[in-house]
């Protein structure tokens, strides 16, 4: 039991009024900052150059390492920490048989499961930690035990035509599943930890109220529930069309049944990257970041009611936007990428072109000031 001058200590003298709160409260957000980390180029603004970043598509982060990156312009995917510093991994994407250009990936994954294995020609097998789809109909998939210079062919779609544009893992409470998004054929293709395409009930991730010519633009899978987002197709259907209003975005559960419909038209302007903000994230914490491939900006929604809480902001209060914008995600805690950290990439100049960068919150009070006390309070020394 505590001595009555050690509890004395360690409660603080009772005072008779609370003091009122500092003026200036510096966790509320001012905007957020874009640190321009990587391009493929000089001139682009960014920290480094690497010239495999073309049309930097996917972001996925190792739990306890650096962020991928899914390359579409070069068929590869290239590794960076918090500060942007290049490592020294590059990976190659697998292609369909007998096609000769490179693999163009797009969404990806990584794999924490022990399921999903490779095996290589030796025999060596493993699973795999990170998976990627291509729009050229591919599942490809890496192991460090496998290949480490390549992600292997793990599924062949293109003769169904499909194109890949995004990619989630979820467990669907029996196994680890993949979710894949097929723009050409406007659905979701689920396979197994063995890589097996799974027959789905009638009607899954469907959504009859949808207008004609959108199609799955993007998939993740956030808090639980797998979220999809919807574009309008080209006449081929293998690009988007953006525009003004032009997507849509639902949440399904794990079996593909419909659970609400997210965000309509408004803001949307062919929506591809996702994030759920963080507690700490400012004005939008806790909610449903959407990044817009249309027109480079970043929209906040509320999760449940799917309301619009605005877009995201420069510090000097004009609308942040990044040509070109494809992934977002939050750091993971190490390697210099904060967990209140936005990470994004993009490929300005019509994809022809590769950015990875990262977006910090601005305080709004002045920096460098003495600490607050209450009045009568005293500084220890």
């Amino acid at each position: 039991m505590l001595s009555a001058a050690v509890a004395a200590l360690a409660a603080p003298a009772a005072r008779a009024a609370m003091p009122p709160a500092p003026p200036a409260d510096c966790s509320v957000a001012g905007g957020y900052t874009q640190r321009n980390l990587v391009a493929n180029m000089p001139g682009l603004g960014a920290e480094h150059v690497d010239p495999h970043l073309v049309n930097a598509w996917g972001l996925a982060f190792n739990p306890t390492g650096v962020s991928w990156v899914s390359n579409n312009g070069t068929g590869t995917s290239t590794l960076y920490d918090g500060n942007g510093v290049q490592q020294p991994l590059i990976v190659a994407i697998a292609t369909p048989p007998g096609v000769a250009e490179p693999g163009k990936p797009t969404g990806l994954v990584f794999n924490g499961t022990e399921g999903f294995v490779i095996s290589a020609v030796a025999g060596t097998s493993g699973p795999a930690r990170f998976i990627f789809v291509t729009e050229q109909g591919v599942l490809a998939a890496w192991s460090p035990v496998v290949d480490e210079a390549r992600a292997l062919l793990a599924v062949d779609s293109s003769p169904m035509g499909a194109v890949y544009k995004g990619l989630a893992l979820a467990d669907n409470g029996t196994q680890a599943m993949l979710y894949a998004a097929d723009f050409h054929n406007a659905r979701i293709d689920v396979f197994d930890s063995h890589f097996t395409r799974m027959q789905q009930m009638p009607g899954a991730f469907m959504d009859p109220s949808l207008p004609p010519g959108y199609a799955p633009f993007n998939i993740q899978y956030l808090h639980g529930e797998l979220y999809v987002t919807y574009a309008m197709q080209d006449p081929e259907r293998m690009d988007d069309v953006p525009g003004a209003g032009a997507g849509y975005i639902n949440a399904f559960d794990m079996n593909g049944q419909l659970l609400r419909r997210v965000a309509s038209q408004g803001a949307l302007n062919a929506p591809w990257g996702l994030a759920m903000a963080p507690a700490d994230f400012g004005a939008f914490s806790n909610h449903l970041l959407v990044g817009n491939f249309g027109d480079g900006t970043i929209h906040a929604y509320a999760p449940d009611t799917g309301a619009w809480a605005g877009a995201l902001s420069r510090p000097d209060g004009q609308p942040l936007v990044i040509e070109g914008l494809w992934g977002l995600s939050f750091g993971n805690g190490v390697q210099d990428q904060p967990l209140e950290t936005l990470f994004f990439t993009a490929g300005p100049a019509d994809e022809s072109q590769g950015l990875y960068g990262r977006l910090d919150m601005t305080p709004t009070c002045p920096q460098n000031l003495p600490p607050w006390k209450a009045p009568g309070e005293q500084t220890l020394q």
